[in-house]
């Protein structure tokens, strides 16, 4: 069986990787529960398992940090991914008009 000592830093590492909660839900969240229910429970927890699973987590935190940082079109929507797109050509795209009522022809509004 693992020292207690082993336990709390295996427990305090899977805190660091897990996704930080605002400070407004003072509540654990589900998984942070479940986490620490199977550390604190009466069963011999296998340390090489928890720690196995702890570099997955790290593993998966820094899959997603670099998939961010080599794909950052990744998360825009296809119009900004166009305007970046001719910025790095050395082009802009034109500005787009909305017509804003009968009236006032040729006059629009700049869209955001």
């Amino acid at each position: 069986m693992a020292t207690p000592t082993k336990l709390r830093s295996i427990y305090r590492s899977f805190l660091r990787e897990l996704p930080s909660r605002p400070l407004s839900e003072r509540s654990r969240s589900p998984l942070q529960a479940r986490i620490r229910n199977t550390i604190a429970s009466e069963s011999a927890t296998p340390i090489e398992q928890a720690e196995q699973f702890l570099q997955y987590v790290k593993a998966q935190r820094m899959y997603a940090t670099l998939l961010e940082r080599y794909n950052p079109g990744m998360n825009m929507d296809e119009e900004e991914r166009v305007r970046l797109t001719a910025r790095r050509v050395g082009m802009d795209l034109p500005e787009e008009f909305l017509y804003t009522g009968a009236g006032q022809s040729g006059k629009g509004s700049r869209e955001s």
